[in-house]
């Protein structure tokens, strides 16, 4: 989420003391999307420290039905660096959609935004990274 794994320690950590803190005052989190929020706006708060992916309009294709074979052919960490580049808020809804471990309520919840808005940001995303993929990993049909 920030690209940078000592910014992810400290938001990470700060999520935990603010946890603990709320536990000893006797008011703990209300539910576990709590920390999934609080983390995501430490790290949005950490990142805006550094470098910020600059706004622009990135290249859109249609996703192809070849894309899960470029996929196969990327190191794991080559998407978390794309996704760690996309401006917020879409960095964070990708992050949550590939992650593949939230309901659509959860991530709704998480995100503190409406549905439209998080499919407009997955979709946008997906066909930049579509171009990004077609860019850097071509797909050879044998």
């Amino acid at each position: 989420m920030t690209g940078d794994a000592s910014k992810a320690q400290e938001a990470f950590q700060d999520t935990v003391r603010e946890a603990a803190l709320r536990s000893a005052r006797d008011e703990p989190p209300p539910d576990r999307l709590w920390f999934f929020r609080d983390a995501r706006w430490r790290c949005i708060a950490v990142s805006e420290q550094g470098l910020q992916a600059e706004p622009g309009m990135l290249e859109e294709t249609e996703i192809s039905p070849a894309a899960p074979m470029q996929i196969e052919q990327l190191d794991p960490d080559q998407l978390a660096v794309w996704i760690s580049a996309a401006p917020e808020p879409q960095r964070s809804a990708l992050a949550l959609f590939y992650l593949d471990e939230f309901s659509l309520r959860e991530m709704l919840a998480v995100l503190e935004m409406k549905a439209g808005e998080l499919s407009d940001l997955i979709s946008s995303g997906r066909r930049q990274f579509q171009a990004w993929l077609d860019a850097t990993t071509p797909y050879a049909e044998e």
